[in-house]
């Protein structure tokens, strides 16, 4: 009788090993659930500040390419400002600076498409002065490849003045980025 009465307490504690060694159904399924709650808050979060930090790249890129016009003027005062990023950009290897190839951008900027944004230079004005054309002013401008995906606002800058923004996304830049 001892015998059966010591086998079933070993029973009863190998059983209670074994249930205590995993979780419960329920408590798997409140530790998803819980899981869930934070990644559906983290998700439009991470959306947010991956948009703010495009805008801010979009606004420094700005500020790089009318450094370069910048430069461009300088170096080449007989064409004034460049109408193009291919005349600010090029390759080192393909030879010296030229107007059509000054190397003053690089990466993804001299292709027109960074971090979520298209720029573009337009509206450039020429003047005609002993029969040769120069550039005397432009707009560079950055809108988000897909508004409200990649970016909200979008950006524009003239010749030597502040950047302003577009909330719609465009290019109709009315208010002055602080």
């Amino acid at each position: 009788m001892n015998c059966t009465f010591m086998m079933s307490a070993r029973q009863r504690l190998m059983r209670a090993r074994v249930d205590e060694d995993g979780f419960t159904l329920m408590e798997l399924l409140i530790v998803i659930s819980i899981i869930v709650i934070l990644m559906l808050i983290a998700i439009p979060t991470a959306n947010t500040i991956r948009k703010h930090t495009d805008e801010v790249s979009a606004q420094k890129s700005l500020q790089t390419i009318e450094q370069a016009q910048s430069m461009y003027v300088t170096n080449y005062p007989v064409q004034g400002y460049a109408c193009s990023l291919q005349a600010l950009s090029g390759e080192t290897s393909s030879g010296p600076p030229s107007p059509t190839s000054a190397q003053l951008l690089n990466g993804q900027i001299a292709t027109g498409i960074k971090d979520g944004y298209i720029f573009n230079i337009t509206n450039c004005v020429k003047s005609t002065s002993n029969n040769s054309e120069r550039i005397t002013s432009y707009t560079v401008t950055a809108t988000p490849a897909t508004v409200g995906k990649t970016g909200d606002r979008g950006f524009c800058v003239e010749a030597g003045g502040a950047i302003k923004a577009d909330p719609a996304g465009g290019t109709n830049c009315t208010q002055t980025v602080q």
